[in-house]
C-alpha cells in the first residue's frame, strides 16, 4: 500500500477477521499494527483507494460498506441501494473514485460509480433481463431452530402474496464449509417466481454468515444442527401460513445435496419433493473417492469411532428405510 508497508487481512486470533498493517522491514508479529480490529460480525476485506480504505463487512446476510482513513478511523458509510451483495470491480489506490457492483435476489448485478470525496453513489449500468422484475419482492425473516438459535430466512416472491397455506415453495440451503449464501440474482429463480413459487433461502449454521463460530456450530459432531435448521425453516413456513408439506420442494448441491438427503430421510413427511444435486450421500465412504479425503476436517473421519457413529446417524444412504413414503426425489450427479 505504501513504501515498505502492506495490509494484512487475517483470521489469526480473529475468527471474524481483522486488518493489520505490516512493515516489511520489521515484520515480526509483535510489530503488527491493528488497522481494523475484529468485530462481532465478519470483515470481508478492505481496499485502499484515494488515500482511504473501503471496508466490506457482512452483517445479517448483507454487506455493509464503510469508508475509513488509512489507519482505520471511521469516516462515513456507503449506503447500500438495497439488501444485497457488494463487490469492488475497479479502483486504484491513487483514484478518487471507483466502481461497485451490487447483486440482489430481485435484480441482476448493477454497476454504480462511487465518488469517495463526495460520498456519492450513482447508478451506472446493469444487464437487461427479459422479465418484469418490478413484480417481485424479497424480505428477510428470522426463525428459531430446534435449539432456539435464530436463523435468517429470505423469501423471494411475487408482490401481493396471499398467505393461504397453499403456495408452492422451493426451500434452498447449503450449510457448510464456511460458505455464506449471500443475495445473488438467478434467471432460473425468476422462471419459478413467474409460476407463483416462493423461493426461500435459509442461512444455516455451517456457513460463514456470522463468522467462524457459525461455521463451527454446523461441522463435525455439530452437523445435525444444520439439518435441524433446515427442517425448522420448513416448519416455520407451514406454521406462518405460507405453505403446507405437500407444496415444499427442497434443493441443494454438493454439501447442500447431503443436506437434502439427510432431511428427506429424517423428516420425509415434511416435504413434497426433493432434488439432491451432486450430494455427498455415503458418509461412511465419502473420503475414499476423488477429493473426499479433503472434506474430513468438515465432516469427520469415518475411521474414528466417535466420528463414525456421528456420520452413521445422518448418512442418507444408511438411513433409507423400507416401507417409508418418501417425497418425490430426483438425484443428479456426475463422475467427479
Amino acid at each position: 500500500f505504501d513504501e515498505g508497508w502492506v495490509y494484512l487481512w487475517t483470521n489469526k486470533n480473529a475468527k471474524n477477521y481483522r486488518l493489520l498493517k505490516v512493515n516489511l522491514a520489521d515484520p515480526a508479529e509483535d510489530r503488527w499494527v491493528t488497522v481494523i480490529p475484529e468485530r462481532d460480525y465478519p470483515l470481508e476485506g478492505a481496499i485502499p483507494i484515494g488515500g482511504k480504505l473501503i471496508a466490506f463487512f457482512m452483517r445479517d446476510v448483507q454487506h455493509r460498506i464503510e469508508v475509513m482513513d488509512p489507519d482505520g478511523r471511521f469516516l462515513y458509510p456507503v449506503e447500500m441501494p438495497y439488501q444485497g451483495t457488494a463487490n469492488l470491480v475497479y479502483g486504484r489506490k491513487e483514484d478518487r473514485d471507483c466502481y461497485l457492483v451490487f447483486d440482489s435476489y430481485e435484480k441482476p448485478a448493477e454497476s454504480y460509480h462511487y465518488d469517495l470525496d463526495a460520498n456519492r453513489l450513482s447508478f451506472y449500468r446493469r444487464d437487461e433481463v427479459p422479465a418484469e422484475l418490478d413484480q417481485f419482492t424479497s424480505r428477510q425473516l428470522f426463525y428459531p431452530s430446534r435449539d432456539g438459535t435464530r436463523v435468517p430466512l429470505t423469501l423471494i416472491h411475487r408482490k401481493g402474496l396471499e398467505l393461504n397455506g397453499d403456495n408452492p415453495v422451493l426451500l434452498y440451503g447449503y450449510g457448510g464449509f464456511n460458505y455464506a449464501l449471500m443475495p445473488a440474482f438467478s434467471v432460473n429463480r425468476i422462471a419459478l417466481l413467474e409460476k407463483g413459487f416462493i423461493w426461500a433461502v435459509a442461512n444455516l449454521r455451517g456457513g460463514n454468515e456470522y463468522g467462524e463460530s457459525w461455521h463451527e456450530q454446523g461441522m463435525l459432531l455439530n452437523k445435525q444442527n444444520v439439518f435441524d435448521d433446515f427442517i425448522a425453516a420448513a416448519e416455520f413456513l407451514i406454521a406462518e401460513g405460507y405453505t403446507n408439506p405437500g407444496k415444499i420442494a427442497i434443493n441443494g448441491g454438493s454439501n447442500g445435496g447431503l443436506l437434502v438427503g439427510a432431511c428427506l430421510t429424517q423428516r420425509p413427511e415434511l416435504f413434497g419433493a426433493a432434488v439432491a444435486s451432486m450430494g455427498v450421500l455415503d458418509m461412511l465412504r465419502y473420503h475414499k473417492f476423488t477429493c473426499g479425503w479433503g472434506w474430513m476436517p468438515e465432516y469427520g473421519d469415518p475411521d474414528r469411532e466417535e466420528q463414525f457413529r456421528n456420520l452413521l446417524a445422518y448418512s442418507p444412504l444408511h438411513n433409507v428405510k423400507a416401507g417409508v413414503k418418501y417425497p418425490a426425489t430426483l438425484i443428479t450427479t456426475a463422475d467427479h
